[in-house]
């Protein structure tokens, strides 16, 4: 399993790159990836897999899509490199798409499973918030693409919605049960990664960051944030990789109203057979986790009395739809 440390600045990662967005970093994860099985050539032509959570509705379909694109022209001859044996793409809590999701913010603050966050006629008013101002502005980054645009979208969505909608109460966005100071999941990882021992021991060259600034600038610089990767996902479904998007229930920040609905928007043959399917029970070693669907080659799941990081909460589960994936299974119950 490698856990990669992108953009440049955070984690353990360092120097100088030209990243400024999702599209930019793709190439630098290829390049990674080609030197790692040049120095483990053993692991070529394993199965591999494309796991992320949150921004990883942007990492995940770009990076799997570009991975494809990259063995296509290995495959005609056009560059040279090792392919990458891509089987499945795993995406939990993801922000793919903010036309989706924007409007996903009002609706779970009003009819989630756990507590309401705003009354009716505030549902209203924040809907019409959405169509004059959050929707025009995400359309127009999406038909002219320029920064401007997108950066203004952006400003725009988190003002009139998502900054408001997250003030109406005392509770985490990354888990709606909690209050805003919730300690859970824990960070003493941060001190165990930033000890000299440890950076020792993994021959790490700089200091562990957990979410610095600078890479956040960089990709703000752009708009990067409210760009769709919806059409990166649905070539990743087309292509046949087993795909997976799920969601803690309790997570407010990137819900599973807009998990689903992104899921649900997915152009591939299998669209409108996914879309009519309702929701039926999951479950894991025969106890209730969740409800999902699954058609073909592509699943989502709604995960039970879980926030932003399904693996906390819910860690049996969530290996269970990590091995089913892995094993370019659709989920099924146990």
């Amino acid at each position: 399993m490698l856990y990669i440390d992108q953009p440049i600045g955070v984690g353990f990662s360092y120097g100088t790159d030209s990243v400024t967005s999702t599209v930019t970093a793709a190439p630098y994860v290829w390049k990674l990836l080609q030197a790692f099985y040049t120095q483990f050539p053993q692991y070529e032509n394993r199965d591999f897999g494309v796991f992320t959570e949150s921004y990883g509705g942007h990492y995940g379909p770009e990076f799997a899509d570009y991975f494809e694109e990259q063995n296509a022209k290995i495959a005609s001859g056009t560059i040279t490199g090792q392919n990458i044996k891509l089987v499945a793409l795993g995406i939990n809590n993801g922000w793919f798409d903010a036309t989706i999701q924007e409007k996903a913010y009002v609706d779970f603050s009003y009819s989630n499973s756990y507590k309401p966050l705003i009354t009716a006629s505030q549902h209203t008013s924040y809907l019409n918030t959405y169509q004059s101002k959050c929707l025009p502005a995400l359309q127009s980054c999406s038909s002219s693409g320029t920064n401007s645009a997108c950066k203004n979208a952006d400003n725009v969505c988190y003002n009139s919605i998502e900054g408001p909608l997250s003030q109406t109460g005392d509770f985490d966005v990354y888990d709606i049960r909690a209050p805003s100071n919730d300690p859970n999941p824990p960070e003493t990882y941060v001190n165990y990664l930033q000890s000299s021992t440890v950076t020792k021991a993994i021959g790490a060259k700089s200091t562990y960051q957990e979410c610095p600034n600078a890479p956040y600038q960089q990709f703000a610089s752009t708009g990067d944030n409210p760009r769709s990767f919806l059409s990166q996902l649905s070539d990743v479904v087309k292509s046949g990789v087993t795909t997976v998007v799920w969601a803690g229930d309790a997570d407010w920040i990137c819900n599973w109203f807009g998990n689903q609905g992104a899921a649900e928007a997915v152009s591939w043959p299998g669209q409108a057979a996914f879309k009519a399917k309702s929701l039926a029970s999951y479950t894991a070693n025969g106890v209730a986790a969740g409800t999902f669907k699954s058609v073909n080659n592509f699943s989502f799941a709604r995960i039970f009395g879980a926030g932003h990081e399904v693996p906390f909460y819910q860690p049996a589960v969530a290996l269970q739809v990590f091995k089913q994936t892995m094993q370019k299974q659709p989920l099924s119950s146990t």
